[in-house]
C-alpha cells in the first residue's frame, strides 16, 4: 500500500510539474534562468547565401576567433545534413550590463587570397548567422515604408566598385524576468509535500532574467588600427564610435588590417518565453499564405468530393443492374459481357517486373508512412524551428523504424502475385532496403563531392557518411528484413477469380493509355502546389516553415486525391478491356513527381535568378530530384494500393465464371 501511494503521488507530482510553469514547454526547451553579471556566450553558424545555396563555416573568412580556441557546440545529425556547423565565437556578454565600444580584435594585413575571398563572398551576398541562446541574430530594415526582417546580417557591400566589410555590430538583447514556478504552492499541503522539489529562498530571491528577443544593427565603421596595436581582447576601445547602418566607412583592401568592435545594449520586453519566436514566424505575406492553402483546400475537396460522386454512382449501377437479375438473365449476361466483366480471367494476371514493382510499393510506404508520422509530430509542437535538425533527425528515425512495414508490404505483395509462393522474399526484401537508400545515397554522394570540391561545410563529413552507412546496414536493412520474415509468414490475399491461361488481347485505343496516366498527375499536383512554395522557400530562400498543421491536412488531402486519381483511371482501362492495370495504376497517381519537378525548374528560373554557377545548379537540381523520387514512391503506392483493394473488391461481388 505504502510503495502504491508513493507511485501515484510521483506520478501526480511529475504530471504537475509538466502542468504548472513549464506546462507545455518540450524537451531541450525550457527556459534558462541567467542572473544579472551571467556571461552569455553568442555562438556562429555558417556563413550562407540565397546566391548560391553553398554554406561556408564563419572562420574560413578572416574574422575574429575565441581567445581560447574554436570550438564546436553539441550537434545532432539533422544538423550537419544540413550543412549547419555551429561553433563558438569570441562575441560575449554579460546579463543585463549595457556595454560600448568593445575592442575585439585586428586581423594581420589581408593577404591576397584574404583580400580575394572576402570580396567573394560579399559578391555573393553571403550572410553571418549569429545565435544566443538558441535563437538566431534577427535584422530589421525599412523599404519603402515597410519593416523586413531577416535573420543575420550581410559580411559587406559594395559601394561603387569599392567593398566595406560590416566592423561594428550592435546589439540589442530583449530580456524577460523570470518567473519562478512553485509546485508545492500548486500542490498544497499532505503526505505528498515531503517528495515535491521546491527552489530554496536564497535562488527565488535572486532576480534571474529570460532572453526572448536577439537583434542586430551591423556598421561599417573607420577604425584607427594602429591606436589598437596593443590593445586585449574586451577592453575599451580609445575612441567613441557612432553605429550607423544608412552609411558605410571601412573599406577592404589589400595588406590593410580589419578591427572589429562591437557593442550591447539590454532592454527588458513583454515578451513571454512561449511566444519568444514569433518574431521569426511572421513572415511577409501571411495573409496570402493562409488563404491561399485554404482556398486550395476547398477547391480540390470540391473538386474530388465530384470524381467520387461520379465513379461511386458508375460502378453501383453496374453492380445493382447485374445482382437484381435472376440466375438464367445472369448467364445470358455472362455471355454478352462488355467492358470490365471481359477481363475478369486477365485482371489479376502477373505484371510484368513484379518484383520491381514489390519493392517501389514497399519503399512507398516507408516513405509515406515516415512523412505523415513525422508531420504530424511537427504539427504537434514536437519538431519547432528552435530544436535545429530535429526534424530531419525525426525522419531519418521514423524511415528507419518503418522499414518493417517496407518489407512486410512488399513481401506480401510479392507472394499474393506469385499466388503464395515462399520463393525469393529475401531477395525482395534486401531489395526493398537497398533500392531508394541506394538512390539517396548516389545522388548524395555525387552533390557532396561537389560541395567537398568547394570546401563547403554543406559537405557530409566522412565520419557522418560511416555513420548514416552503419545506420543503413545495421538497423533499417534488419529491421526490413524481420518484415519481410512476417510477410512471409502472413497469409497472402486470395484472388477472387481465376486466371485463364492464354492472356487476352488488347484492343487498339484510340488515345495511348500512358498519355492518360501522365495527365492525371495534374490534380494531385493542384492540391500541393501553393504549399509547395512555401516548402521551397523555407528550403532555398532562409525563410522558416512553420504551418505544419495545414502541411498536414494537405498531405491527407494529397492521398485522398491520389486513391481517387488512380480508381478512375484504373475503372476506365477496364472498362476499354485493357487489363495491364497494375503498373498504370502507380504512375497515374505517381506522375504528380513530373509536375513537382518542372515546378522546381520553374522556380529555379523564376523566383532563384540569382542563383549562380553550374554547382549552385547542380545541387539544386540534384535535392529536387532526390525529393521527386521520394513523392513518386509515395504518391504511386497511395494509388496502386488503393486500385488494388478497388480490383479486388470490383470483382469478388461480382461472382462470374
Amino acid at each position: 500500500m505504502e510503495f502504491s501511494h508513493r507511485l501515484t503521488t510521483w506520478v501526480l507530482t511529475i504530471f504537475l510539474i509538466f502542468q504548472s510553469g513549464y506546462g507545455w514547454y518540450l524537451p531541450g526547451s525550457y527556459p534558462h534562468k541567467y542572473v544579472v553579471g551571467d556571461t552569455l556566450g553568442v555562438k556562429v553558424n555558417s556563413l550562407t547565401s540565397i546566391d548560391t545555396e553553398i554554406p561556408f563555416s564563419y572562420y574560413s573568412l578572416p574574422f575574429c576567433q575565441p581567445q581560447d580556441g574554436v570550438k564546436d557546440s553539441a550537434e545532432n545529425l539533422g544538423e550537419l545534413l544540413m550543412g549547419d556547423r555551429i561553433e563558438n565565437s569570441p562575441y560575449q556578454f554579460k546579463m543585463y550590463t549595457n556595454e560600448s565600444e568593445i575592442f575585439l580584435c585586428h586581423t594581420g594585413p589581408l593577404s591576397g587570397d584574404q583580400f580575394n575571398l572576402l570580396k567573394k563572398r560579399i559578391d555573393e551576398m553571403y550572410q553571418v548567422n549569429l545565435i544566443l541562446d538558441n535563437l538566431p541574430a534577427i535584422r530589421y530594415t525599412k523599404k519603402e515604408g515597410f519593416v523586413l526582417r531577416w535573420t543575420g546580417y550581410p559580411v559587406g557591400i559594395k559601394v561603387k566598385d569599392v567593398y566595406y566589410v560590416f566592423n561594428h555590430l550592435k546589439f540589442k538583447v530583449l530580456v524577460h524576468k523570470y518567473e519562478e514556478p512553485n509546485v508545492a504552492r500548486v500542490m498544497g499541503t499532505g503526505d505528498g509535500a515531503e517528495v515535491i522539489p521546491t527552489v530554496a529562498k536564497s535562488d527565488s530571491d535572486v532576480p534571474g532574467y529570460i532572453i526572448v528577443g536577439f537583434e542586430v544593427i551591423p556598421c561599417s565603421f573607420m577604425h584607427n588600427a594602429d591606436s589598437v596595436k596593443k590593445s586585449k581582447m574586451y577592453e575599451k576601445y580609445p575612441a567613441p564610435i557612432k553605429c550607423d547602418p544608412t552609411t558605410v566607412a571601412m573599406p577592404v583592401n589589400e595588406k590593410q588590417p580589419i578591427v572589429f568592435t562591437y557593442e550591447v545594449e539590454f532592454e527588458e520586453s513583454d515578451i513571454k518565453w512561449p511566444s519568444r519566436w514569433d518574431a521569426y514566424l511572421k513572415m511577409e505575406g501571411s495573409k496570402v499564405h493562409w488563404f491561399s492553402i485554404l482556398n486550395s483546400l476547398m477547391v480540390i475537396t470540391f473538386l474530388a468530393g465530384i470524381v467520387l460522386v461520379i465513379f461511386l454512382r458508375t460502378v453501383r449501377r453496374d453492380l445493382t443492374r447485374y445482382e437484381e437479375l435472376d440466375k438464367e438473365a445472369q448467364a445470358q449476361m455472362n455471355e454478352e459481357l462488355s467492358g470490365w466483366k471481359l477481363v475478369v480471367g486477365d485482371v489479376f494476371r502477373a505484371p510484368s517486373n513484379a518484383s520491381l514493382l514489390c519493392i517501389m510499393v514497399g519503399d512507398g510506404v516507408q516513405i509515406l508512412g515516415m512523412a505523415v508520422v513525422t508531420i504530424l509530430f511537427a504539427a504537434l509542437g514536437f519538431m519547432s524551428p528552435a530544436s535545429r535538425g530535429t526534424l530531419i533527425t525525426g525522419m531519418l528515425f521514423f524511415y528507419m523504424i518503418l522499414g518493417i512495414a517496407a518489407g512486410y508490404v512488399a513481401v506480401r505483395l510479392w507472394r499474393t502475385i506469385g499466388c503464395g509462393d515462399h520463393k525469393g522474399w529475401v531477395s525482395v526484401s534486401w531489395k526493398v532496403a537497398c533500392f531508394f537508400p541506394g538512390i539517396a545515397f548516389l545522388i548524395l554522394t555525387t552533390l557532396n563531392f561537389l560541395l567537398w570540391g568547394s570546401h563547403s561545410t554543406g559537405a557530409i563529413p566522412f565520419s557522418l557518411f560511416v555513420v548514416l552507412l552503419l545506420l543503413w546496414f545495421c538497423i533499417s536493412v534488419p529491421l526490413t528484413l524481420i518484415g519481410g520474415y512476417l510477410g512471409a509468414k502472413a497469409p497472402h490475399i486470395e484472388y477472387p477469380v481465376r486466371t485463364n491461361q492464354i492472356p487476352r488481347e488488347i484492343p487498339a485505343q484510340k488515345y495511348p493509355s500512358w498519355l492518360l496516366v501522365l495527365g492525371a498527375g495534374t490534380l494531385p499536383f493542384g492540391t500541393l502546389f501553393i504549399e509547395l512554395f512555401f516548402i521551397m522557400s523555407s528550403i532555398w530562400m532562409g525563410r522558416v516553415y512553420y504551418v505544419f498543421g495545414f502541411l498536414f491536412i494537405v498531405l491527407i488531402l494529397l492521398v485522398v486525391v491520389c486513391a481517387e486519381v488512380s480508381l478512375v483511371l484504373t475503372y476506365m482501362h477496364l472498362c476499354v478491356e485493357d487489363w495491364k492495370w497494375w503498373w498504370k495504376s502507380f504512375f497515374a497517381s505517381g506522375s504528380v513527381a513530373i509536375y513537382i519537378f518542372l515546378y522546381s525548374i520553374n522556380y529555379l528560373v523564376f523566383d532563384l535568378k540569382s542563383l549562380s554557377g553550374p554547382v549552385s545548379a547542380t545541387l539544386y537540381l540534384g535535392y529536387s530530384l532526390f525529393m521527386v523520387v521520394a513523392i513518386m514512391l509515395a504518391t504511386g503506392t497511395v494509388g496502386f494500393l488503393s486500385s488494388f483493394w478497388f480490383v479486388h473488391y470490383l470483382f469478388s461481388s461480382v461472382k462470374l465464371d
